[in-house]
């Protein structure tokens, strides 16, 4: 199981790269400091110059923290001069001033200069002096450029490691061409401009409900701003689903839950029957009695309406776009997507003539105001619901 950001499941990255050499380190947790920022950024040969804890020191390997294999191949020097002899260029890291007629360059330009040496198979040096003091002068006057980093001039001393891994960060980033481990899923396609439109309508229609639009002459404005804000985000799929969802929740108020109630299915179906025959028309004359029906009805689903409402929530093709027993008008409808104008209606079994009579009408009423109709039977849903999810999902697909 991989730790914070290390995983030994992958390759241990082997490229051509400087070598670090550490001139008197003082303390061995550095050493191990700095094999560890060698190991982050892709450097693996560690040179030592007369550590002044000895060498091996157990406090290297337990600050490096899993970097073993540079520690394991340390090389000591008596001297500066042994440990860059073998070296074609040699880059001093200090804070300080030298006083030295040589190049002075930051991490990012040490790293330009090295991978060109590189390139051309030469072997490159990177030097780094004393925890107390850093590098000597005599020391400095054997490389060939110095490294300096901007900092603070009143507190420019840097810890040893700290100093490794900024200049070991620039060469693996220009080695490995700054390309980041990894990036943001992307879980859902962006969102066409045909959903795009379809949500501002209804956003647009609700607020049109609390006369947000106010005053009337800003109202184009408003429209405006609003849906500015919205594509500059460039919302995907998903998120179009949510919003809509959650502008749904807010406008009609909490619906209570999709299970329970007084009601068992059976019972649940016969009070459909029954309103569908002589309920409908006493209820259309006030607004009020039909929510408070609605309400009654989401509290008391039928099996069907169960199975249907469990495959779309779980569904990720239909996420926030259905809503339960919802009035249109004077009528109470199974499910409604008002962002795609889509009614489900679940069609019993069995129906009587005054029922086929009734929903009929309903249907007519619905594709006069604009609304689509999917009619499933009860018994297909119960059956196969996997295919009437599909089915479905081809319905919302087609033109609205």
């Amino acid at each position: 199981m991989p730790g914070a950001g290390t995983d030994k499941t992958k390759a241990w990255v082997e490229r051509p790269g400087p070598c670090v050499i550490l001139v008197e380190p003082q303390l061995a947790d550095n050493i191990g400091a700095a094999a560890r920022a060698m190991a982050n950024f892709g450097l693996s040969r560690l040179r030592l110059v007369n550590p002044r804890a000895g060498w091996p020191a157990e406090r290297a390997w337990v600050m490096a923290s899993g970097a073993h294999r540079i520690l394991d191949d340390v090389v000591v020097y008596e001297s500066v001069a042994a440990a860059i002899g073998d070296l074609n260029y040699v880059f001093a890291a200090t804070a300080r001033a030298h006083d030295q007629a040589k190049p002075v360059v930051d991490a990012a330009a040490a790293a330009q200069i090295a991978s060109g040496k590189i390139a051309a198979g030469e072997r490159v040096g990177l030097m780094f002096g004393r925890e107390r003091n850093g590098l000597e002068n005599d020391e400095v006057a054997l490389a060939d450029s110095i490294i300096t980093l901007p900092v603070n001039p009143s507190f420019a001393s840097l810890n040893l490691a700290q100093a490794v891994v900024i200049v070991a960060y620039e060469w693996f980033k220009l080695a490995s061409g700054g390309k980041l481990p990894f990036e943001m899923p992307r879980k859902s396609d962006a969102a066409p401009r045909q959903q795009l439109l379809a949500f501002f309508q209804n956003l647009e229609r609700e607020l049109e409900k609390v006369e947000f639009f106010r005053p009337p002459d800003k109202r184009e404005t408003m429209q405006i701003n609003l849906r500015n804000i919205f594509s500059r985000m460039q919302p995907t799929q998903q998120d179009i689903q949510t919003l809509s969802g959650v502008i749904m929740a807010i406008a009609e108020g909490r619906k209570g839950p999709a299970r329970g109630g007084i009601l068992d299915n059976e019972e649940a179906g016969k009070l459909r029957a029954l309103l569908a025959e002589h309920g409908g028309e006493q209820a259309r004359d006030a607004d009020a009695p039909v929510r408070g029906l609605a309400k009654f009805l989401r509290r008391n689903p039928t099996d069907a309406e169960r199975a249907l409402w469990d495959g779309l929530t779980k569904d990720r093709r239909f996420a926030g776009l259905f809503k339960r027993q919802t009035p249109i008008g004077p009528h109470i409808n199974d499910f409604v997507s008002f962002q795609q104008r889509l009614v489900i209606d679940l069609v019993p079994d069995e129906e009587g003539e005054a029922a086929a009579k009734a929903r009929a009408q309903r249907h007519a009423w619905l594709k006069e105001h604009d609304y689509r109709v999917v009619s499933i039977k009860q018994a297909e849903l119960l059956c196969d619901l996997p295919g009437v999810l599909d089915s479905l999902a081809a319905a919302l697909a087609g033109p609205l």
